[in-house]
């Protein structure tokens, strides 16, 4: 896929001392005059959020194989990052496509030139329905958002009343779990909304979507057979859905957690669909079936290392690093990296060894914890005395992709494999 001409002049912006993390030097330089100098991740200052190259296109590949082996199509979740030089990569591997959670995120990602985008969330804000229908004179850009109650569907058709629709907005019904986030509660009430969407002349039903993450956060039994429960009853949705639309429909669910249940519970439907489209000579009618994993990319040392099916397929692929700057008391340190810099909301960093300088050789930190943030400190605790003296670098494991990303600017690529020459500096738009 060719880069589009906005991502390609990210490497012309200029650097400055607002760019936190960055070395002095990069003050007034472009990213890309920067990048020529052979910047290494040890300049640069802390608190300090960095990626790992090779890690990013392992996972990117590895997510992919994962669901084309399963008869999936990949369209991750780009808030995760915020980032259209990532957003390009798992496009180039083969993603379809690109999920986002707010119109302003969509508003962003068709700046960029993405074409295929499903808003999963509902689409009411009368300005962003203006928009919408105005990037629909494309006939190249595909959307789609969703619904979850006839109210929805009604307060989409008022904001698109009077409007110049090139043609009707696709629209998935969501299906949601008791307890859960959004989503139509139970199979009665999904048909409900997809029979409204059905008759509305501005929407056209597309499909189903579902999002199983939020029924649970660990892998107990009774979560596990939720999920089942779940997924079982999206596709009860779906074989309404198909006897109300035309033309081809998309099923999507599957966040990072429970990938593979998503999988598992949608083979027979996708062997059962293949074969009938085979066996029909055409395409037509047909469903494509979509996973969303936003969190694979960067995968982590905390939420999702402990619950990803696929957590040895992944690599982490983020680093914090935080600077010692109070010693005052055996036992504890404090370090200069805190809420502003880390996700701390799935799991606290998690110490793994020292340094002079961020990315340089370590020597291990065993027995060390991290107890606590404060908006610019982590409270860095160990039962014995802790080996650490000030100004040392401590290297740190992150939890929750979804929550790193919106605190930096811009965050620097090291080329991996113990190289920390620094040879991309991604750009977030949050």
């Amino acid at each position: 896929m060719p880069q589009h001409t906005r991502l390609a002049a990210l490497a012309d912006e200029r650097l400055s001392a607002a760019d936190k993390g960055l070395p002095a030097r990069a003050d007034g330089l472009t990213v890309r005059e920067f990048l020529a100098t052979g910047p290494a991740l040890a300049e640069f200052w802390t608190p300090l959020l960095a990626l790992d190259e090779r890690a990013l296109a392992r996972n990117a590949s590895v997510i992919q194989g994962w669901c084309a082996d399963r008869g999936l199509e990949l369209m991750p979740h780009g808030k995760t990052t915020m980032a259209p030089a990532l957003w390009q990569l798992q496009l180039d591997a083969g993603a379809t496509g690109l999920t986002l959670a707010t119109p302003g995120q969509v508003r962003t990602a068709r700046s960029f030139g993405v074409a295929s985008i499903m808003l999963a969330n509902t689409l009411v804000a009368p300005a962003a329905l203006a928009f919408v229908a105005g990037e629909l004179a494309d006939s190249a850009v595909a959307f789609r958002s969703w619904v979850d109650s006839v109210e929805t569907v009604e307060a989409m058709e008022r904001g698109l009343a009077g409007l110049a629709l090139p043609r009707p907005i696709d629209v998935l019904v969501e299906l949601g779990g008791a307890g859960g986030r959004t989503g139509a509660r139970g199979v009665a009430e999904a048909v409900r909304v997809a029979e409204r969407v059905a008759a509305s002349p501005v929407l056209r039903l597309a499909g189903t979507a579902g999002y199983e993450g939020s029924l649970g956060h660990d892998r107990s039994p009774a979560v596990l057979d939720a999920v089942r429960g779940y997924l079982a009853e999206m596709l009860e949705v779906h074989e309404v859905v198909r006897g109300l639309a035309e033309g081809e429909l998309i099923v999507t669910a599957g966040g990072s957690a429970y990938l593979e249940l998503v999988a598992e519970a949608f083979a027979p439907a996708i062997a059962a669909e293949a074969a009938a489209t085979v066996a029909a000579g055409a395409t037509a009618g047909s469903t494509r079936w979509i996973l969303r994993s936003g969190a694979s990319l960067l995968h982590d040392d905390g939420f999702y290392h402990g619950i990803s099916p696929i957590d040895g397929e992944l690599a982490p692929a983020m680093r914090g690093y935080a600077r010692v700057v109070s010693h005052p008391e055996p036992g504890l340190a404090l370090l200069d990296g805190g809420k502003r810099d880390f996700p701390y909301d799935e799991g606290l960093p998690v110490p793994f060894g020292v340094a002079e300088a961020p990315g340089a050789a370590e020597r291990p930190l065993a027995g060390a914890s991290v107890t606590a943030l404060n908006d610019q400190h982590a409270y860095l605790r160990a039962d014995g005395p802790l080996e650490l003296a000030i100004g040392e670098v401590v290297s740190l494991g992150l939890s929750h992709p979804c929550t790193a990303f919106d605190k930096w600017r811009l965050i620097p690529v090291v080329e991996g494999g113990g190289s920390d020459r620094v040879v991309a500096l991604v750009r977030t738009f949050f």
